[in-house]
C-alpha cells in the first residue's frame, strides 16, 4: 500500500459541508485505505479552520482516536531538515505543515500527498524530485 499524506485542505473540506472541495474530499477519502499520514502541524491548522463549523477541533481529534488519520512526523527528530525547506522556500506562503509534509514525502518515498494547495506543486522533495499529488482536477490555484 502507498502511504498517504494528508494535507489540512482535504481535511478542512472533508469535515465542512460548505467547503468548495467537500464533495472532492468525500469521494478521494472513501477511496483510500487508511491511515492517513499526516503532522501535528495539519491536525493544528485543521483544528483552526474548523473551529467554528460543526463538529470543528473534536471531529479532527476524533479521526485521529479512531485511526483513520495517524501522526507520523516527529518535529523535534526533523527540525534541520524542516528549518531547510523552510529557508528554501521562503518565497511562497510555506507554513510548518507544508515544510512537514514535504519532510513526510522524502521519508516515505512511494508517498502522494493529498492536497487542494497549489504549492505543492512548486514544492520539490530531495531538492529536485517531483512529489506526487492527489489533488482536485483543474489548473493549480
Amino acid at each position: 500500500m502507498r502511504p498517504v499524506l494528508l494535507d489540512t485542505g482535504p481535511l478542512v473540506a472533508f469535515l465542512n459541508r460548505r467547503d468548495h472541495h467537500h464533495a472532492w474530499a468525500r469521494e478521494v477519502l472513501d477511496q483510500l485505505e487508511p491511515p492517513l499520514f499526516t503532522c501535528e502541524a495539519v491536525l493544528s491548522e485543521a483544528c483552526f479552520l474548523l473551529r467554528r463549523h460543526g463538529g470543528g477541533p473534536p471531529a479532527v481529534v476524533e479521526l485521529v482516536a479512531r485511526g483513520l488519520v495517524e501522526v507520523a512526523f516527529d518535529l523535534q527528530a526533523e527540525a534541520a531538515p524542516v528549518a531547510t525547506l523552510l529557508t528554501k522556500y521562503a518565497d511562497q506562503p510555506t507554513s510548518l505543515a507544508d515544510a512537514s509534509l514535504v519532510r513526510l514525502a522524502e521519508i516515505y518515498p512511494d508517498a502522494r500527498v493529498l492536497t487542494t494547495d497549489s504549492d505543492f506543486h512548486v514544492y520539490r522533495k530531495n531538492r529536485r524530485q517531483r512529489i506526487r499529488l492527489i489533488a482536485p482536477a483543474g489548473p493549480p490555484g
